[in-house]
């Protein structure tokens, strides 16, 4: 005896669904659970790690496989694997109540313990603790969005704390050394970028030692390459301008 299985259908199991409504459509995709986080955070990079098939759904439970001619509509293209990925970053990921409980509770922590590591507070250098910034979070009442990357919602954080309590990025150490007939020139165009120079001295080559927000890096490393054509150098010497010992608030 024989048992008739559709061709338009799929059954899978131990499966994490995310779901998306385009075009008044409903679609859905099948991953790994405990996957989907990590691809949305940047920690997984590899597709078939996260993706159980590259086939999209009209329901994974019901192993209903959604029609060519509605992705079209719906996502201007065929590609299954292009449409898995715009799903799988906006999508809605499904789960228990209790599942999505922890899994906020994770990216929480997640988000101060980046915070914490990129931070310092402004007038002692010194870093705070993961569970002084948690107290912080849960003073001005954050909201971990499940669809947002822990790195991306840590700068949001950041950007928010600063209006509550003294916080800011900590600097990157640097050290410039410039051709004599570009340095003065180029001084000019760095000044803005440097929050505070540290040592400079001018003799055949201008050096400069200095320290600079984070997000301005590329910027820095850009100017210097393309107003020297190359023969300036950029070295780092710290990644992160901090006293020895925790912050803590008396």
């Amino acid at each position: 005896m024989s048992i008739f299985t559709p061709t338009n259908q799929i059954r899978l199991t131990n499966v994490a669904v995310v779901r998306m409504k385009k075009g008044g459509k409903r679609f859905e995709i099948a991953c790994y659970k405990n996957k989907v986080m990590s691809w949305r955070s940047g920690a997984e990079k590899d597709l078939d790690e996260v993706l159980q098939t590259h086939s999209v759904f009209m329901n994974v439970s019901k192993g209903q496989v959604a029609k060519k001619e509605d992705l079209l509509k719906s996502f201007g293209t065929e590609d299954p694997t292009e449409i898995c990925k715009q799903i799988l970053s906006k999508g809605e990921l499904q789960v228990s109540e209790k599942e999505r409980s922890t899994q906020l509770e994770q990216m929480f922590r997640d988000i101060a313990t980046i915070v914490a590591d990129k931070c310092v507070n402004p007038e002692t250098k010194r870093p705070y603790t993961v569970n002084l910034i948690e107290r912080a979070m849960k003073d001005i009442h954050y909201s971990v969005k499940a669809t947002k990357s822990t790195k991306q919602q840590a700068l949001d954080v950041i950007k928010q704390l600063k209006e509550t309590m003294q916080i800011e990025r900590a600097h990157m150490r640097l050290r410039f050394i410039l051709p004599a007939k570009d340095g003065k020139k180029l001084k000019e165009k760095l000044k803005p970028l440097i929050k505070h120079t540290e040592s400079e001295n001018f003799d055949q080559e201008l050096e400069i030692v200095c320290l600079i927000d984070p997000g301005c890096f590329r910027e820095i490393d850009e100017l210097i390459r393309c107003e020297t054509k190359g023969k300036g150098t950029l070295e780092v010497l710290s990644l992160k301008d901090v006293e020895e010992g925790d912050e803590k608030f008396e």
